[in-house]
């Protein structure tokens, strides 16, 4: 059999693009091959579950239409099927007065890219907020939570109930591409379809390779530490808690998150990953920490980073340097607040010069697209990436 289209990636955008190609094309064959023994288990499966509005990225660029328009749909989508959400709003609170420089630059941005955003004193801080200290802070109302797996989940109910086939436990070895179709062998299995699509994540670009597609992006991971407070010090605070981010760092800073579930999470940072896929701590695999140190791009990217780096790894390791980066705006926190939570890991793609893909990278072949950057916020986004991916795997087609 020769199925319409293959997606390689049982995480949100793969089910995302399965589940706008099964919608867009009633009727056509859409197999999702993943290599899991279940979806979601990799960076859908271990990120802060939260709807990001968009507020930081740069107008007219692609992540930021993405963030909008990702944000209403996921909303949109788990009213739909009737998942856990909660829309609480978020506060970027600023610590000092460069922050509250940084504010400024935001409320023209959230302008630009068409987001309610509101500048707030110190005064309305603490009524809002009574355990959070700041000079001042902006809130973005629409910031919310929900469970991305559940999101994932219900995809791929739609994906089977409109005829597509999801097959867990089958990794790639193999990805030949002919004139009319692409053979993906799996452990004992060839697979044919006349248009493939990899949303590979962590295993993008070695999934890309095996196509035969050189790319100048390689994926470096990060590793996402996180804690969760006790269920006693959950009241903490109402809204999610972000710091001022950084606007040359691509990571948004220890933040406070109440979740769908009750629990408040608090993290993450952003480490070196020497396993793309090993979430315990200390966890290393030669293969992935070979790929890093022969990497050229790896090693000019840690030159211009030495300084953050030292600093996330000391937080890392010692807990009492995590904990004063969430006190800067949470000072009540205490060290004993902080226990253990699963890490994530960010599939992050660096170019051969060290520089980090900040939006949606897309590369194709004749019969191939592969998603080689989907940075944060993808899950947040997922649903219109895949739609993007479906309108062009259609288009080719």
């Amino acid at each position: 059999m020769i199925y319409d289209h293959c997606v390689i990636g049982g995480g949100i955008v793969g089910m995302a693009s399965a589940m706008a190609l099964v919608r867009r094309r009633p009727g056509s064959t859409v197999l999702v091959l993943e290599k899991e023994t279940d979806i979601a288990r990799h960076q859908t499966g271990h990120n802060s579950g939260v709807i990001h509005s968009g507020i930081y990225y740069e107008p007219g660029s692609l992540k930021a239409e993405l963030s909008r328009r990702g944000a209403e749909a996921t909303k949109e989508f788990c009213a739909e099927h009737g998942l856990p959400m909660t829309v609480q709003g978020k506060l970027l609170v600023a610590s000092d007065d460069r922050d509250a420089r940084r504010l400024d630059a935001l409320v023209d941005r959230a302008a630009a890219n068409r987001i309610e955003a509101r500048r707030i004193s110190a005064a309305e801080l603490r009524e809002l907020e009574p355990e959070v200290a700041g000079v001042g802070a902006l809130l973005v109302p629409a910031t919310g939570s929900v469970d991305y797996v559940a999101i994932t989940r219900a995809m791929r109910d739609t994906v089977e109930r409109e005829g597509g086939q999801v097959e867990v436990g089958q990794a790639v070895t193999g990805i030949a591409e002919g004139a009319d179709s692409v053979a993906v062998t799996t452990e004992g299995t060839t697979w044919r379809a006349r248009r493939l699509v990899v949303c590979g994540g962590l295993q993008a670009d070695r999934l890309a390779a095996l196509a035969g597609l050189t790319s100048a992006a390689r994926i470096v991971p990060f590793r996402g530490e996180y804690y969760q407070l006790p269920p006693e010090r959950s009241g903490i605070v109402t809204r999610l808690i972000y710091p001022v981010p950084d606007p040359a760092l691509p990571f948004l800073g220890v933040h406070l998150t109440p979740m769908v579930d009750g629990r408040v999470t608090v993290g993450p940072n952003a480490v070196l990953g020497l396993s793309r896929e090993g979430y315990r701590k200390g966890s290393v695999d030669r293969r992935d920490v070979r790929d890093i140190v022969s990497f050229p791009g790896f090693w000019r990217l840690a030159r211009h980073q030495v300084r953050t780096g030292a600093v996330e790894m000391r937080n890392s390791m010692f807990k009492r340097g995590y904990l004063a980066a969430a006190r800067r705006y949470c000072p009540g926190l205490q060290l004993e607040d902080l226990l253990p939570y699963e890490a994530g890991i960010r599939a992050q793609a660096v170019l051969r010069d060290g520089t980090m893909v900040h939006d949606f990278l897309l590369e194709e072949t004749a019969r191939t697209l592969h998603v080689l950057n989907a940075p944060s916020p993808a899950a947040t986004s997922a649903i219109p990436i895949g739609e993007l991916i479906a309108d062009k795997a259609l288009a080719a087609a």
